[in-house]
């Protein structure tokens, strides 16, 4: 009886317990979070929180997981740290508490058997949330890092035959194998006759570094293509001297321009400047 009592008071009180809870929320995980985010979007997904949890109360868990995991997955897209949820549920089962007692309607006695269900029950909500939020989020970044493997080894049509693969950042052996794969699988899919390696962007070139781009000009060359080296800047120029780093059997230009018109060339065409009028 009760628990019925309290559950009683919880849904006719959620709008007063949000509000409170809000501001018991203001010290403590949500100057990050409100520093990146808007305070209608802030209030409108703590709401949800609170208001799931506050909906089933004392229910069987498994009946309101997949609301859960919708509130845990939302706030993992947002980038909220997992203390939000964790302390967001402690400060909600204080300020039911504190409310509850001030309505004074239980002697003592009672107020720690609902309590104590009250406490137990919350329990493994807590329990759940974290496993969620820690899968979520781990399926985040996996997702995240194969998106970002793609993008740092694109290869890219820029002419009938021709493709160009675009190099930023430090190269180490896991991204030199997503590009040795990109590369024989984009000249397949492309029937590239030249590609282009473009290394503006890629801040040093080492023994490593190089090694890597002579085998994925080797393989292209194994399926029937051929491999240019452009963007040697003078200084990668100088270290690759100095390393003693052997590219005779690459093609090398210092400027992607010049590496696309040789390209042209090789593919038995080239670029033409037309007057205006003729």
């Amino acid at each position: 009886m009760n628990q019925e009592k309290l559950f009683e008071y919880i849904q006719q009180s959620k709008a007063d317990i949000f509000e409170r809870w809000l501001v018991t929320m203001n010290d403590i995980e949500t100057g990050r979070i409100k520093s990146v985010v808007s305070e209608q979007v802030y209030v409108n997904v703590s709401s949800n929180f609170v208001n799931v949890v506050l909906s089933n109360a004392f229910r069987s868990l498994n009946e309101f997981s997949n609301e859960l995991e919708d509130i845990v997955e939302k706030v993992v897209k947002l980038g909220w740290p997992l203390g939000y949820l964790t302390q967001g549920l402690r400060e909600l089962g204080h300020v039911v508490v504190e409310g509850y007692l001030n309505e004074g309607s239980s002697n003592k006695e009672a107020h720690s058997e609902i309590f104590y269900h009250f406490d137990k029950w919350l329990s493994p909500v807590y329990n759940k949330i974290v496993e969620q939020y820690s899968s979520s989020w781990e399926n985040t970044v996996m997702l995240q890092k194969v998106a970002l493997q793609e993008l740092s080894a694109p290869l890219i049509p820029v002419f009938d035959k021709i493709t160009v693969m675009p190099l930023v950042g430090t190269i180490d052996t896991e991204r030199a194998r997503k590009i040795m794969e990109n590369l024989l699988q984009g000249v397949v899919k492309h029937r590239s006759e030249v590609v282009l390696i473009d290394i503006t962007g890629v801040p040093v070139v080492d023994t490593m570094v190089a090694h890597h781009i002579i085998q994925a000009a080797e393989a292209v060359r194994l399926v029937g293509a051929k491999c240019l080296l452009v963007g040697i800047r003078p200084e990668i120029a100088q270290t690759i001297v100095n390393l003693g780093i052997n590219l005779n059997e690459l093609i090398t230009k210092n400027s992607l321009k010049k590496g696309i018109e040789f390209a042209l060339e090789m593919t038995n065409r080239q670029i033409i400047d037309m007057e205006s009028g003729e």
